[in-house]
């Protein structure tokens, strides 16, 4: 679960990041409407998607290993309990 929580707070501070720098760069070329406020949201999200896909790699592939782990001792778990039950 560490990993998740790693993983998961390092999105949202990339997050927090782009959307900071999006936000007080967007009234040097853009009125602040309502319509840009959503516009800045949206680029935020998808700069800092494209920034986690490379930045966070490492991250990723340790929260998928322990995702795999996690999902291999549930199998042997559930297939003890399997041949526990066979053994009767």
């Amino acid at each position: 679960m560490k990993a998740f929580w790693t993983y998961t707070l390092a999105r949202f501070a990339v997050f927090a990041v782009v959307f900071a720098v999006v936000w007080f760069a967007a009234p040097i070329f853009f009125e602040r409407t309502e319509v840009v406020n959503i516009f800045v949201l949206l680029i935020a999200l998808v700069i800092s998607s494209i920034i986690s896909i490379f930045a966070l790699s490492g991250l990723r592939a340790r929260l998928a290993a322990d995702v795999h782990a996690r999902a291999e001792r549930m199998s042997s778990r559930l297939e003890e309990s399997r041949r526990a039950e066979d053994v009767d």
